[in-house]
């Protein structure tokens, strides 16, 4: 099964603006997301889109392809990742006669995830029941059963789910995506562009919080940096 892993680094970043390209532990933070895709020997090629010329300068120097700078319309604020995957593959499939069975999203603010995380995702997708997606999740520490609460017409809270539980260990568990990884099937993919995430059969691998951080202010750099700095993560 062929498989591509494709990296989405928009130039417009508003908390923490350049991210994608700020030194983390002496490379700019996106290479990071490159160098574990290229030597991961699942993975066939590595693609970048983006709409910032610095962004793509720095993800070739680190081995990427980037085929092109990501149109306005894909690079808004509010654009959603889905569509720019469909129009990258789009483009290697019509354009180069290059098809992925199975495509690899790398968020490139994501840089504490280790191979094996990506060896379970992959070995998850290759189940008999094949799911279309598999995604990262960790345990966050709050449940819409116990400890989260939505804010009321009235201005009261209420519990999020369930009518409120005495105790954390009476709800059921929960998760928290963190975006680390995404592994789709491409006719997932091309159905959930049209009709959302959730309208494919999704599995998830758990990660710990340590290599969760998904970095988009100055304190998450920090944490990230932190965390990185105390050692070699574990599975």
């Amino acid at each position: 099964m062929k498989t591509i892993a494709t990296i989405c680094a928009r130039g417009g970043s508003k908390g923490l603006p350049g991210k994608n390209i700020r030194p983390f532990r002496g490379r700019p933070l996106i290479a990071h997301s490159i160098a574990f895709a290229l030597e991961h020997p699942g993975i066939d090629a590595v693609c970048v889109s983006t709409d910032d010329e610095r962004i793509a300068a720095a993800a070739r120097a680190a081995g990427a392809e980037v085929p092109y700078l990501r149109p306005p319309e894909l690079a808004r604020d509010d654009s959603p990742k889905l569509p720019v995957i469909e129009h990258l593959l789009d483009f290697l499939e019509r354009g180069q006669g290059r098809r992925y069975e199975r495509i690899v999203d790398l968020q490139p603010t994501s840089p504490l995830r280790i191979p094996q995380d990506l060896d379970a995702c992959l070995r998850r997708a290759a189940e008999p029941d094949e799911p279309g997606l598999v995604v990262t999740a960790y345990d966050s520490g709050f449940n819409p059963y116990f400890n989260l609460v939505e804010l009321q017409g009235d201005g009261s809270v209420l519990v999020c789910k369930g009518g409120g539980l005495a105790t954390r260990q009476a709800a059921p568990p929960v998760w928290a995506l963190n975006g680390s990884i995404y592994v789709w099937r491409r006719a997932a993919l091309a159905h959930a562009a049209r009709h959302g995430m959730w309208s494919v059969r999704v599995a998830a691998h758990i990660m710990p919080p340590s290599r969760s951080v998904d970095i988009d202010t100055a304190e998450d750099f920090a944490a990230a940096e932190r965390a990185a700095s105390e050692g070699s993560p574990t599975p």
